[in-house]
């Protein structure tokens, strides 16, 4: 049995989505979730600063003693996971593309995926390499859609503006006949109900969340190092930005576990 949290990483309060899975599948783990808050979002970011971030908060939890480090921010996956793997010593690493490109590959149908994300993501290439990586025969379409995550992190997920801006970002994936689309960023999510209203009813949703969680019940697993089942697990949530929106914001996303919410800065505002 191994006490130690699961740490939980984004660049705001998306990543939210991923510890949302991680405790409804694994009740008894307690989860340290640190949100990037006042440096994000990081997808208009350069690749150089979200390494530097992703390993300050890798570092920061590592030595808060965690047993396992999820990078729940695909513009922090694609830039940075090897980054974080080498300052995370024995603490193992897993990110949100590859869960999500499995899925997908499993989901379609005709053999047309799409993926939708930040700046970042969509230009690091991630999600190309991850389906090549499959081998299979398949293509895969890309769009970023930046202000998504803005309406997220200001917790608008309903209305005309949004809804036509999804209209304008997902025409390119529409036109495609992509019967599948990966949202790949864990704010999405959060708009998965305007996406799917834009999309239409026979495009598949693929979210990497639960597929991430499914990876993080594996390997501990393997290593026997779940939480003894009888304690109550603890949650502690620490926002490098405002401390009272992050919890406003997460108590609507997340639910009652997210209880109160640190403020703690890892090497300044940029």
């Amino acid at each position: 049995m191994d006490e130690r949290p699961i740490g939980v990483f984004d660049s705001g309060v998306g990543g939210l989505t991923v510890a949302r899975a991680l405790i409804d599948l694994m009740p008894n783990e307690s989860i340290l979730y640190f949100g990037d808050s006042a440096r994000g979002p990081y997808g208009p970011r350069r690749s150089e600063e979200v390494r530097l971030f992703s390993t300050q908060i890798a570092e920061f939890l590592v030595s808060e003693g965690v047993k396992m480090i999820v990078i729940a921010c695909n513009s922090a996956s694609s830039a940075a996971l090897d980054a974080v793997r080498a300052v995370s010593d024995d603490v193992p690493v897993l990110e949100v593309v590859l869960p999500a490109v499995r899925a997908a590959v499993k989901a379609t149908r005709n053999r047309r995926i799409g993926v939708i994300g930040t700046a970042l993501t969509v230009s690091s290439g991630a999600y190309d390499a991850a389906v090549a990586g499959t081998k299979e025969n398949v293509s895969l379409m890309s769009a970023a859609c930046p202000r998504f995550v803005e309406f997220v992190e200001r917790g608008e997920t309903s209305g005309e503006e949004v809804v036509e801006l999804g209209r304008e970002y997902l025409a390119p994936l529409q036109a495609a006949d992509v019967d599948t689309l990966i949202l790949g960023c864990t704010h999405y999510p959060l708009l998965s109900g305007v996406i799917h209203f834009v999309m239409g009813h026979d495009v598949v949703l693929i979210s990497s969340a639960d597929e991430t969680a499914r990876d993080a019940y594996a390997l501990l697993t393997e290593r026997g190092a779940f939480r003894e089942k009888d304690g109550s697990p603890e949650h502690r949530f620490i926002s490098s930005g405002d401390a009272a929106l992050f919890q406003a914001l997460g108590t609507r996303f997340l639910g009652p576990e997210i209880g109160a919410v640190q403020e703690r800065l890892l090497g300044g505002v940029r």
